[in-house]
């Protein structure tokens, strides 16, 4: 058995990992990031692509490090491709928006986390959380090539990706740690990344379309004119093979796709849920799609994931440098994420429990029914302002949607109240408690005017 020592052990090598590891290293401490695949393989992960406000990322990594992974930064807004309806919504998207090469894109913040001052151990595979008698994290566990690695730390960073098997492992009973996490909570995500002959007309826009179900969609994303990046997402409830069919046959279908070639297939898992409600434990922070912090409604995480990691590791340095990393010393790091996106994101979640509750054919009538400003403040704000009138004239153009559009409109009001509530996180872990239960009752209005079944 092999033993180190650290003061921060980040586990896994994504954004959020990378962001952490920076962040302490600049402040002088000792880091080590642990990382399941091998250094060759190092930033390879499934992603659509899609980048969003990469101008305003952290600093820990300069943003200039980024800039050669950027392949398409002409793409400015959204298509949205309705077929039953034989509709296609132009979609404006807020903010800064790229597509990018993902795999150049984790080499190059691998990078400046080694420039920055991290370690990294490739090849290690966690295999358990190591804790006092008191609960608190100490450490964890590896194996690399068949010897064991022992790694103590200060704090430990889970980054592990979606459904970690670190708290998989570790006994979180006695903590504010969100254990509410079920695998129905997630989506499973397929890309393909396919060379066409000739240059797309779409090479502006992030084009979506819809499943046969519920419960995915199609994306195609070009990283150049010619170069697309072509996936799906799904709920883990439903048949993998089945929904990767469909993206097969949309592939075949699609005129511009005849004689592409195929240079590289991926697959993931991805959290379409609230952000975790409380993502510590005394040593331990969570960060990234091991916290839920992902746009619920486009999958989108790096930019979530990027500060989440900054915000875990600027804790875990102030809490280091002041008495040890309890509950009370980490709790900014949740009062951070929840201020910056993780309100809106569980906002947007109260759109993904509506889709669970309106029929595919009814979801795309009404989409294809609300003005394009509106649908992308919804996407992407979490609100938007839907005034009676507004809804009126909507469905005076939209006859037979009627219900459907009252429906989002008063859903609409309740992820309002929803955002309220968690603009008002509570500042203390002892206040989680009662934030959890108002939460919770307004939860089961949400359900009851969706129809949909409750989800956590």
């Amino acid at each position: 058995m092999t033993g180190h020592t650290y003061d921060v052990v980040v586990v896994g090598a994504g954004t959020a990992g990378c962001y952490a590891a920076a962040t302490a290293a600049r402040e002088g401490l000792d880091v080590v990031v642990v990382e399941r695949k091998s250094e060759s393989e190092g930033g390879h992960i499934a992603c659509g692509d899609a980048l969003k406000g990469a101008g305003s990322f952290p600093d820990a990594i300069p943003k200039s490090q980024l800039e050669p992974a950027i392949t398409n930064a002409d793409v400015d807004h959204g298509r949205f491709e309705i077929p039953n309806h034989d509709t296609v919504l132009e979609i404006p998207v807020p903010g800064e928006l790229a597509v990018i090469d993902r795999w150049e894109y984790g080499r190059r913040i691998i990078e400046g986390a080694r420039e920055a001052g991290a370690d990294f151990h490739w090849d290690t595979v966690i295999q358990s959380v190591e804790q006092d008698d008191d609960g608190r994290v100490r450490g964890v566990r590896g194996k690399r090539q068949g010897e064991v690695h022992d790694y103590d730390a200060g704090v430990v960073i889970d980054a592990a990706g979606s459904l970690s098997v670190l708290q998989d492992d570790a006994d979180f009973s006695g903590t504010t740690f969100d254990t509410n996490v079920s695998y129905q909570q997630f989506c499973s995500a397929y890309r393909e990344v396919v060379e066409v002959p000739e240059e797309v007309e779409w090479k502006d826009a992030l084009v979506f379309k819809p499943t046969e179900r519920a419960a995915g969609y199609l994306w195609y994303f070009p990283r150049t004119g010619t170069e697309i990046n072509a996936g799906l997402g799904f709920q883990m409830t439903e048949e993998p093979m089945k929904l990767v069919e469909d993206l097969k046959r949309d592939l075949r279908d699609r005129p511009e796709f005849e004689g592409a070639e195929v240079k590289d297939k991926l697959g993931a898992a991805l959290p379409t849920r609230r952000p975790y409600d409380s993502a510590i434990a005394p040593g331990f922070l969570a960060a990234g799609d091991a916290a839920g912090h992902v746009n619920p409604t486009t999958g989108g995480g790096i930019g979530g994931a990027a500060w989440a990691g900054t915000y875990a590791a600027e804790e875990a340095v102030d809490a280091l440098a002041n008495g040890g990393p309890t509950e009370d010393a980490l709790w900014g790091y949740n009062e951070a994420v929840m201020d910056h996106f993780g309100a809106r994101f569980a906002t947007l979640d109260v759109y993904n429990i509506l889709t669970t509750a309106v029929d595919v054919d009814e979801l795309m009538g009404l989409l294809a029914s609300l003005p394009g400003e509106k649908l992308a403040e919804a996407l992407y704000a979490g609100t938007t302002n839907v005034s009676p009138g507004l809804v009126l004239q909507t469905a005076f153009r939209s006859f037979g949607y009627w219900s459907e559009i009252w429906t989002f409109y008063k859903t609409k009001r309740l992820a309002d109240d929803l955002l309220d509530l968690y603009e008002r996180y509570p500042s203390s872990p002892g206040a989680l408690d009662g934030w959890q239960a108002e939460r919770d009752d307004l939860m089961d209005r949400i359900y009851e005017t969706t129809g949909a079944d409750p989800k956590y």
